[in-house]
């Protein structure tokens, strides 16, 4: 039986159980969107910005493990989109962005947005695939996601002339490709378990891919924390990752993001043996590649990744092992701790204590706004145990890593290449496929007006997530890095921002607004924000610029005028 191209795509996104797609409408793929909404067995999220439905999909992907879809028009439509490409890329996030591209009999003539994907995308994507016969169709979808799951994960763009969707074809549906999984070798094994028992010094860093093994097996988590406490092992969360181990455990060895703090950081440099399991490494993860350094690290080094190609690509190894972590960690429980393990009881109470010491909720009140560090206390205390939060890039994000001790039951969502605008978009995603849950963003003021325009899809989709703005009136991680590398010179001018009234602007879109200016209103403010539970809610915080991140302040008060 014969069927349109559109109808096609769209049982082939059936089969590869997507229920939910975020767009910016386009007239390059309206055949498709039209059946979609026909058929009515897959939600369209209609976004505001490509930018915001990039970052939507992205966040469904690692909720649920499977590639996220977004729907972009040609042209402009990618461009727009093309941060989210580049943020799940170096993310390691699945996803899966269908294109539309003028007609076919136009190509090569510069037609009105025409682009060349494979060249634009090359760099940014683990894919560019072109549908430009009916009969490819579903094989493409089946491809597409085969290739953003499967490895390293990735974005992979689908390419969709405007006149292929009333095409008819009786090629069959393709269905799901099952996923491949490497698997350790037991000599590889061997060797891990042999080197951990000889280390009296190890260190354990955890990440996204483990992160994913869970979606998939609740037991991931249990079984790295019985892994922790038989092997006496210290486990260290990487870089915007901090869910992957419970900050209470008595055996987490300190949050090993970006810019450790020296006492933490001097500490684990002691370390006679380093085990990334599910961390895919890089500058961030690495201090800038100095521990470990790259390409010789200057420790013993064990990289766990899922993917061969990855393991030794900027590091060498002394061992590398192409495997899913959790099942790395199976295999370890399995061979049994060494008989010695306690000797290792004063290296883990050593990083614990400084973690603990660090995540101390004490903070020293400004004079120019409030310290955000009592907005983040305040919010920690109201966090139900499966909370979803997020946060835009900024350096406000230091805080909700230094005073939020994270638990395996919430989830964390951001990207981890830092691209400012994800933040509340993925908190809207978030909202949706969670309804009834805690969902919490934090933004700064450069970040809410460059995606908090998606307030505007949240309230048209029920969804109601608590925006939390850090308004400083200057994009202040520039601001740092400009006066920390050249303190001789004038910056604000370069980094500062006129900021509208974000209450009334949240009440214009029909959220809630809420105003904090002094810390003695923190406590009444956010509380109100968390008693809302029906629309979208934004707290608008007039934090300090002097306290330029949870772990510095600018020398000099005259700094900022």
């Amino acid at each position: 039986m014969t069927k349109s191209v559109a109808r096609l795509i769209c049982e082939s996104l059936e089969a590869h159980d997507v229920d939910q797609v975020y767009c910016v409408p386009g007239e390059s793929y309206i055949g498709l969107t039209s059946t979609m909404v026909e058929r009515n067995s897959i939600g369209v999220v209609v976004c505001r910005h490509e930018a915001g439905a990039g970052f939507m999909a992205a966040a469904d992907g690692r909720l649920r493990n499977r590639a996220g879809v977004c729907m972009v028009s040609r042209g402009p439509g990618l461009a727009n989109g093309i941060v989210a490409l580049h943020s799940t890329f170096h993310d390691a996030t699945p996803m899966v962005m269908l294109v539309g591209q003028v007609e076919r009999k136009d190509f090569g003539r510069q037609a009105l947005q025409e682009q060349d994907y494979s060249v634009l995308l090359a760099d940014i994507t683990k894919s560019v695939i072109h549908v430009n016969e009916p009969e490819t169709a579903s094989e493409a979808i089946a491809r597409a996601f085969h290739i953003a799951e499967n490895g390293t994960p990735g974005p992979v763009a689908v390419i969709l002339p405007e006149d292929v969707f009333d095409e008819e074809t009786d090629a069959p549906l393709n269905l799901p490709r099952p996923r491949v999984k490497a698997a350790a070798r037991a000599e590889d094994l061997d060797q891990l378990a042999d080197m951990l028992a000889q280390a009296e010094r190890p260190l354990v860093l955890v990440g996204g891919a483990l992160l994913a093994d869970a979606v998939e097996d609740k037991q991931a988590f249990a079984d790295l924390n019985r892994l922790a406490e038989e092997w006496v092992l210290p486990v260290s969360p990487t870089h915007r990752r901090p869910q992957a181990f419970d900050a209470r455990h008595p055996n987490y060895g300190g949050y090993m993001g970006i810019r450790v703090p020296p006492a933490l950081i001097g500490e684990m440099k002691k370390a006679d043996l380093m085990v990334c399991l599910g961390e895919r490494m890089t500058d961030t993860v690495s201090q800038s590649y100095s521990f470990p350094s790259a390409p010789q690290p200057q420790l013993p080094f064990v990289h766990v990744w899922p993917d061969a190609n990855e393991v030794g690509r900027v590091w060498r190894p002394d061992l590398g092992i192409p495997a899913s972590p959790h099942e790395v960690i199976k295999a370890l429980l399995k061979r049994g701790a060494p008989t010695d393990s306690a000797k290792r009881q004063g290296w883990v109470q050593g990083l614990n204590k400084i973690h603990n010491d660090l995540l101390a909720k004490e903070w020293a009140p400004t004079t120019d706004g409030v310290n955000f560090a009592a907005i983040v206390c305040e919010v920690d205390k109201h966090l139900a145990d499966d909370a979803t939060v997020t946060s835009d890039a900024g350096n406000f994000g230091s805080f909700v890593h230094r005073y939020i001790g994270f638990r395996q039951s919430q989830i964390f969502l951001s990207s981890v290449v830092g691209a400012m605008g994800s933040g509340m978009p993925m908190a809207v995603a978030a909202a949706m496929r969670r309804p009834g849950r805690q969902v919490v963003c934090f933004i700064g003021d450069g970040g809410a007006l460059m995606m908090g325009n998606e307030l505007a899809t949240a309230v048209q989709y029920g969804a109601a997530p608590i925006m939390i703005i850090s308004d400083n009136s200057m994009y202040g991680t520039i601001g740092m890095h400009s006066y920390v590398r050249y303190p001789e010179r004038a910056f604000m001018d370069g980094t500062r921002l006129t900021n509208p009234d974000f209450a009334a602007w949240a009440r214009t879109f029909g959220a809630e607004g809420i105003t904090i200016e002094s810390e003695d209103e923190v406590a009444d403010g956010i509380a109100r924000a968390f008693a809302v539970k029906t629309k979208p809610v934004v707290v608008h915080c007039k934090t300090s610029a002097l306290q330029m991140s949870a772990w510095r302040r600018y020398e000099r008060a005259e700094t900022l005028p």
